[in-house]
């Protein structure tokens, strides 16, 4: 939809503008307008309910939007080089042991999410030929925390059994002294939580901006994670994971793909104005708004999970805007939850850690390794932090490893004698 110049009061008054997105997907066998009618002002509801407590988070609002603007108008100044590591949390927040899913379950999801946001997905090549062209690669990954905020090393999945039987949009799930699981560090993971929401939701977002308390997704327990990669409780038709790969598109700043309104706005220029949302798999072209057909296929709209399989290229950069300098979630950049807290090395019966330094480095890292071991039997290797291994980075076999050729970023090093093995993170500036 054609983007344009809009003052945050007027957005507010529209509806495109909210800082919860509630997913009214229903989890519910019909999918049809008439049932969802009666629930299209609740977003707005919390965006109040929001607002009136938080005098000034429509301000932070638009200083997203202002930022999110001034990206858009030159993104190759702007674009963060290497693909954003986002580590995930995953709140199991179960009543009955259908709800305590599995972590293979989890990790279907993570897996779906990796696929969709990276333009991955098996079924992208459905996507129609008038839109073949604007199907894009966000340059987003996701992987489960491997260390807490504390430090202590996890799988990133955090499971809490409670006595309420089910939740509703008021982030209640999101607050232990409730019952729920409290959020962990926003500026460092993405908090999930996988419950069993009630009213017929699927799932809500925050939008950036929010209050760090409450940052992150909700998902209904069923609709989390892909039936086709991993045996579960799943609710058909939103059995293959898109639930959360629209609601994260939400946390990272996409609208509604027809604006909240008749033919809106979802401040995107590549989508095209559509009348309202669509259901179940319709036909292309479904012509509304004088376009040339809805582009309902995107995960921002609410069709079934096996018929939504792209994100457009102006969505792609209204996201990546988040990660440049001064953007809303920017901090993830930096964050070490994605990575394991580091090992120490037993030498012959005592304890020698591995130092590194200077980190940041921008030329050569120098090593202090075990000094009763000679610094050419350890083998030393760069992994960038999808786990891909950096052949420009070489190690002398004295202590020091060249990464005056790696691009800036966070990187993992694994050193290794054969016995032992330490790995530690670093940043080339």
């Amino acid at each position: 939809m054609k983007t344009t110049f809009y003052a945050l009061a007027a957005c507010l008054g529209l509806g495109t503008f909210s800082v919860q997105a509630q997913d009214l997907r229903m989890a519910s066998s019909d999918n049809g307008n008439s049932a969802l009618k009666g629930k299209q002002c609740a977003t707005m509801d919390v965006l109040q309910a929001q607002l009136a407590a938080d005098p000034a988070l429509a301000q932070r609002m638009s200083t997203i939007e202002n930022q999110t603007r001034q990206f858009e108008a030159s993104p190759a100044a702007h674009r963060i080089g290497a693909t954003v590591v986002i580590p995930v949390v995953v709140h199991v927040v179960y009543n009955t042991a259908a709800q305590n899913i599995s972590d293979a379950q989890v990790q279907s999801q993570i897996d779906v999410l990796n696929e969709d946001f990276r333009n991955l997905n098996a079924d992208r090549t459905k996507v129609p030929a008038a839109f073949a062209g604007l199907a894009a690669d966000a340059n987003v990954q996701f992987v489960l925390a491997k260390r807490t905020p504390t430090g202590a090393a996890t799988n990133g999945i955090d499971r809490v059994q409670t006595r309420t039987s089910s939740w509703s949009s008021n982030d209640a799930v999101k607050n232990a002294k409730r019952g729920g699981a409290n959020a962990w560090d926003a500026t460092n993971y993405l908090n999930l939580w996988a419950c069993n929401l009630g009213q017929g939701l699927l799932g809500y977002a925050q939008f950036p901006g929010g209050s760090a308390s409450t940052d992150g997704v909700v998902i209904l327990y069923s609709a989390f994670g892909s039936k086709a990669k991993a045996p579960g409780v799943y609710s058909s038709p939103y059995d293959l994971g898109r639930t959360a790969t629209h609601e994260v598109g939400h946390w990272l700043n996409l609208r509604h793909i027809w604006g909240d309104a008749s033919c809106g706005n979802d401040l995107v220029s590549d989508t095209p104005t559509q009348q309202t949302s669509n259901y179940g798999c319709p036909a292309y072209p479904h012509v509304t708004c004088s376009n040339q057909g809805d582009m309902s296929m995107n995960y921002m709209d609410y069709v079934d999970d096996a018929c939504m399989y792209m994100f457009s290229t102006g969505q792609s950069t209204r996201m990546n805007a988040l990660f440049a300098a001064g953007g809303a979630r920017a901090g993830l950049l930096t964050s070490l939850g994605g990575t394991a807290p580091r090992a120490t090395l037993a030498s012959l019966g005592s304890a020698s850690e591995v130092a590194m330094y200077p980190n940041p480095a921008s030329n050569v890292l120098n090593l202090t390794l075990p000094q009763n071991i000679g610094a050419s039997v350890w083998n030393v290797t760069v992994y960038d932090l999808r786990g891909y291994e950096m052949k420009q980075a070489s190690y002398n076999g004295q202590g020091q490893v060249n990464v005056s050729q790696l691009p800036q970023g966070l990187y993992q090093m694994t050193i290794s004698n054969g016995e032992k093995t330490v790995r530690q993170q670093f940043q080339k500036n």
